[in-house]
């Protein structure tokens, strides 16, 4: 009998102790917190487990090294990088929405690019597979679903051809989400061509909890740059449209944009960093290096990337401060919808001052759960002037967001937990008319394709659907 209660009084112990550990940590926010008191003292011995693997975005100590190292290393020519809010191009209404993508890039706004938006998926990957064949120097490139259909094996051989003619090529894709390349004959292929390829946060038991990391991290970045000097950021991962590991869901539809000019700097640097410290080589002075010459564009950009070691929220407050900045309108796009308390009361209270509010989300969603959660904000969002509407053309899963037709964001970033706390993103935020423009004029395309959500439709949901999908938002930051 003494046995039993000897482990009733040490699961006991540590119950409390994984409650206090709740408690003390200042870099989890409100919703969380409650969200995982909701889970330990409903669930005790699952909960205790789930929050030992899964509670705390922690890295391993060399990992943190490593990284800290990297950051902390001076970025040698700022002003090949920056210069857009200096020059006053930028309206000041805009400024503080690059001050805060310059607290997580270091130099703010980069002037000078040239933007273009690629007709559709296959269109992105037949524009990199020309920009990889007339490359002189290097080739970057950061995926974290990588598959083996035909567009991932166009972009197999183009960086093979590359490596031919002595372009170093880097690779670097997700443990998890390209699992099934880096097992295939193909990714044996690009090591045997010279390519240096990269497989990011490979779960690793360790002998230690300091030498492990929590192994639901995923690289989630989207980041191609070719000799320096060119750049695309967007949703897309490098796949069929078909997208043949989910087909229920199929096509995909995402968005990619191609930009040429100092920003590509920029995400040099957010690659460079990455593969510092998961590859072990320095590329700072590629990122730092000087663009040749001046190009005639009128798109003043800032790429940034965001992690589970970025400040905590810093992605949030990038959203926020876009809805912030609307005076006219905004409308998102965005597949996972699963939004942290600031993120939401900012969308409500963008409508309720009159500003058109748009918000684009799949009508099928491959995650019940986040659909779920979705959906549960819905009659919140619509008593406050927030229109919705439900995309019904495939997985919409381009990540948008366009401020009054002139400052856009794109890249791998969702409106949920795992990318705004936890997963590695990438995004350029960039203003122009005329590509901000072409952005807007797709989310219509997009818009064209959905029903508008009805209010009253809402109300009339079943009050069973309604507590399902209300206890989800309770655990929404656990996803």
């Amino acid at each position: 009998m003494w046995h039993h209660l000897l482990a009733l009084a040490l699961v006991l112990a540590v119950h409390v102790a994984v409650l206090c550990r709740v408690l003390l940590n200042d870099d989890m926010s409100s919703d969380a917190r409650a969200a995982w008191f909701f889970v330990l003292i409903g669930f005790p011995i699952i909960g205790i487990v789930v929050y030992l693997f899964l509670g705390e975005p922690w890295m391993a100590r060399s990992f943190r090294r490593r990284a800290a190292t990297v950051w902390e290393q001076p970025i040698a020519n700022i002003s090949a990088m920056s210069g857009g809010m200096s020059s006053g191009l930028i309206p000041d209404r805009y400024r503080p929405v690059f001050e805060t993508c310059a607290s997580l890039n270091g130099c703010g706004a980069a002037i000078g690019n040239v933007a273009s938006l690629a007709a559709d998926s296959d269109a992105a990957i037949r524009d990199m597979v020309h920009d990889f064949d007339l490359a002189r120097e290097t080739i970057h490139v950061s995926f974290y679903i990588w598959l083996t259909d035909n567009n991932g094996r166009l972009v197999v051989e183009a960086l093979r051809r590359a490596a031919a003619r002595g372009v170093t090529c880097r690779v670097v894709v997700d443990a998890f989400g390209s699992r099934d390349l880096i097992r295939s004959a193909y990714w044996a292929a690009m090591k045997q061509s010279g390519i240096k390829l990269c497989v990011s946060l490979v779960s690793s038991l360790g002998v230690s909890l300091a030498s492990i990391s929590r192994p639901d991290l995923r690289n989630h970045r989207k980041i191609v740059v070719v000799d320096n000097s060119v750049t695309y950021c967007g949703s897309q991962n490098c796949a069929d449209p078909e997208f043949r590991i989910k087909p229920r869901f199929a096509p995909w539809i995402d968005i990619m944009l191609r930009f040429e000019g100092p920003v590509a700097r920029q995400n040099q640097l957010v690659f460079a960093n990455d593969w510092a410290v998961e590859y072990g080589e320095d590329l700072s002075s590629l990122a730092s290096e000087p663009f040749p010459g001046e190009l005639e564009g009128d798109c003043a950009a800032a790429a940034f990337g965001t992690g589970p070691m970025s400040p905590k929220g810093s992605m949030s407050d990038v959203f926020v401060s876009l809805l912030q900045s609307a005076q006219q309108e905004v409308v998102i796009s965005t597949p996972y919808f699963v939004p942290d308390l600031q993120l939401l009361a900012s969308l409500m209270a963008s409508a309720r001052r009159k500003v058109t509010t748009i918000l684009i989300l799949p009508a099928r969603n491959d995650s019940h759960v986040v659909s779920a959660i979705s959906k549960a904000h819905y009659a919140r969002l619509l008593a406050s002037g927030v229109k919705i509407y439900e995309y019904h053309g495939g997985l919409l899963h381009a990540k948008t967001v366009v401020v009054d037709g002139q400052l856009t964001l794109v890249g791998s970033a969702n409106m949920d937990f795992r990318s705004l706390y936890l997963n590695f993103e990438n995004n350029i935020l960039f203003y122009s008319d005329k590509n901000s423009g072409d952005v807007r004029a797709r989310q219509d395309i997009y818009i064209s394709s959905s029903t508008q959500v009805d209010e009253q439709d809402v109300k009339k949901r079943p009050r069973l659907r309604r507590i399902y999908d209300n206890l989800l938002t309770i655990v929404g930051p656990v996803f």
